[in-house]
């Protein structure tokens, strides 16, 4: 079976629907799986299988927003089939988190 390390931005519907459904209240630390790649960085991500792959989602704030944000009626996919997120909202987000990193 592959195993495919993916980004939120990268998410298919499918994929993000299986996320919220295996983490409806969110994930916690002991959910998630710590290894380097091969740029020997360390990546942090959950985990969910499909019939065909194992996916591993890295973890970041921007996931956690994603996944509390989808609809599972109504969304938009890009050309490529991934889910959009609406980057206003995700600005907003990005300038919350280094508000919080200052305090």
């Amino acid at each position: 079976m592959k195993r495919i390390i993916v980004d939120y931005k990268k998410l298919t519907p499918e994929v993000l629907k299986l996320l919220t459904e295996k983490y409806p209240d969110g994930y916690s630390d002991k959910d998630i799986i710590r290894f380097d790649n091969h740029h020997n960085e360390t990546i942090e991500a959950v985990e969910i299988t499909t019939e065909d792959a194992d996916y591993l989602v890295k973890v970041s704030s921007k996931l956690h927003y994603t996944m509390i944000n989808f609809d599972k009626d109504d969304f938009e996919v890009d050309e490529l089939g991934n889910v959009v997120v609406d980057p206003d909202l995700e600005d907003a987000v990005e300038s919350d988190l280094f508000n919080d990193d200052e305090e």
